[in-house]
């Protein structure tokens, strides 16, 4: 759901982590992280059409990850879809899984890459 001062603004179907269910704590682990984040940054040249970084891992997730001697990872984004060849042409998210990202169709992208600032909040929930 994308919100604007506490109102429901638009509500998109996504895909997430292989692994759906609870939060990411390792890299490699195939799942999303959970909890309170914010945009980091903003990529129009993405190789999975346009992506918002979320500022995963923060010092919990970083302090979590250091307890089991493993690296929390990185690099998870918000992004549209690609095909093996590059092809960014408009993908059916309801089947497919990401490997701890958030991914939504090109055209729901683009929308919420448009609308989204550098700083928002984002609260990823199960």
């Amino acid at each position: 759901m994308l919100y604007k001062k506490k109102e429901i603004v638009k509500t998109y179907i996504i895909s997430i982590g292989q692994v759906p269910i609870g939060h990411k704590r390792i890299e490699g682990d195939l799942k999303t992280p959970e909890g309170l984040y914010t945009i980091s940054d903003k990529n129009p040249h993405s190789q999975y059409y346009l992506n918002l970084g979320i500022s995963y891992p923060n010092n919990a997730d970083r302090k979590r990850a250091r307890a089991l001697g493993k690296s929390p990872g990185g690099a998870i984004k918000i992004h549209g879809y690609s095909d093996r060849y590059g092809s960014t042409k408009a993908r059916d998210s309801r089947y497919v899984y990401t490997w701890g990202c958030i991914a939504l169709t090109n055209n729901d992208m683009k929308e919420v890459y448009d609308w989204v600032k550098v700083g928002a909040k984002i609260m990823i929930v199960p």
